[in-house]
């Protein structure tokens, strides 16, 4: 069983799929469950064996609160519910393994009366996943200090996997876990995303514009979207993928102008099967989320990255340290300036950027699905003990 609490984008369902996806495909007796919050769930495809329930939905408010997304209920008492149904539906799927995303304790503590059960009983290994990168140190310690995150981590989980390699960023640098805690850490390498059939891709040459699950990726849009309509002779083409949350007055502002582009932007709001889109794209512009990362070394795509800043400079942090590791170039609000000649510039660059398979570490970075299934054979006893990197 997979827990990803999805209050907001589309990251952590899509790292819980991918995931799920390798598991069950290395091994034809495993089944895997998602649970998640996402709105958008129910729009993926899911592998044979794997399956996801939907938690009632929540959204976080300008003010950083959160409230019910549909039920028009309080906020504690859809945790309670939350609670309520993770814990049953754990009680009655019995999983051997749970590995829970990024979160500790869960969305709001929801997940503990669940962690307690299965600590209690043994009846399954408990395991935390970890992106690359979190946040900055001192800002992320304050944070898991307040929700008890650390306490969880200590007392309850039997590993700790970094979806990344360790020469690359430790997330929990600045966390005082204690020793024990730390050796029970495993840095799996990015996971790859499937290259297996991908479709046939829009008609070549193009630019993937992506900005993720694009809830906050309006900015970077528009950049785009400037750059086109200031240099006439800009090319290739873009492909603009909005993402599910980007939606409203906002949205209908930006088909406006694609129309306006006369077919050197082309625009659609969700694709489920992005990997088709990355496969044939001459080069991709996103933001610097974890998953489009993962794609963009997948699919060995030379990348510019406009990462955004706030809430969490974890974009920022991923895509300086890829900077600085020649995998990737990056447009930096500070540096470069977020402007449309910036942008046109940038975009033209593309075109002789060297791919992510140019860097020296290209090859070993990307072990981390083999490495996520080996740990499950090893949890589940069934092969030999394998050391903690």
């Amino acid at each position: 069983m997979l827990y990803s609490h999805d209050t907001f984008g589309l990251g952590h369902l899509r790292r819980s799929r991918a995931l799920a996806e390798a598991i069950t495909a290395s091994d034809p007796s495993a089944s895997a469950l998602i649970l998640t919050g996402s709105p958008v769930a129910g729009r993926f495809a899911f592998p044979t064996r794997v399956d996801h329930v939907r938690l009632p939905g929540v959204i976080k408010r300008s003010d950083g609160s959160y409230a019910s997304r549909t039920l028009g209920m309080g906020i504690e008492e859809t945790t309670e519910l939350r609670a309520n149904l993770i814990l049953s539906t754990v009680e009655t799927y019995a999983p051997d393994i749970l590995i829970v995303d990024k979160e500790p304790c869960g969305f709001r503590g929801e997940l503990l009366p669940t962690l307690e059960r299965l600590k209690s009983d043994g009846s399954a290994k408990l395991v935390l996943g970890l992106r690359d990168v979190l946040d900055e140190a001192t800002v992320l310690a304050a944070e898991w200090a307040r929700k008890g995150a650390l306490d969880a981590t200590e007392r309850f989980y039997d590993e700790i996997w970094v979806y990344g390699p360790r020469s690359v960023y430790d997330p929990t640098a600045g966390l005082p876990l204690s020793s024990e805690t730390q050796a029970r850490m495993h840095w799996t390498g990015y996971l790859r995303r499937d290259l297996g059939d991908v479709g046939t891709p829009p008609q070549q040459p193009y630019v993937l514009i992506t900005p993720g699950g694009g809830g906050d990726g309006a900015t970077m849009v528009d950049l785009v979207l400037s750059a086109y309509e200031q240099d006439p002779d800009l090319s290739p083409r873009a492909v603009l993928v909005y993402g599910p949350f980007l939606s409203g007055e906002t949205r209908e502002e930006f088909e406006t102008r694609v129309a306006r582009l006369d077919g050197r932007v082309t625009a659609v709001g969700f694709e489920s099967q992005i990997e088709t889109l990355f496969a044939g794209a001459q080069g991709v512009v996103a933001m610097g989320g974890y998953n489009t990362f993962c794609e963009v070394l997948s699919f060995d795509k030379p990348a510019l990255i406009v990462p955004r800043v706030k809430p969490r400079l974890e974009q920022w942090i991923r895509a300086s340290r890829a900077e600085e590791l020649g995998l990737v170039t990056m447009l930096d609000t500070k540096r470069d300036g977020l402007t449309p000649t910036s942008m046109i510039r940038a975009i033209r660059a593309l075109a002789q950027q060297q791919p992510p398979s140019a860097a020296d570490q290209h090859a070993e970075l990307l072990n981390g699905l083999d490495y996520v299934t080996g740990r499950v054979d090893t949890l589940l006893a069934r092969t030999a003990p394998k050391a903690a990197e």
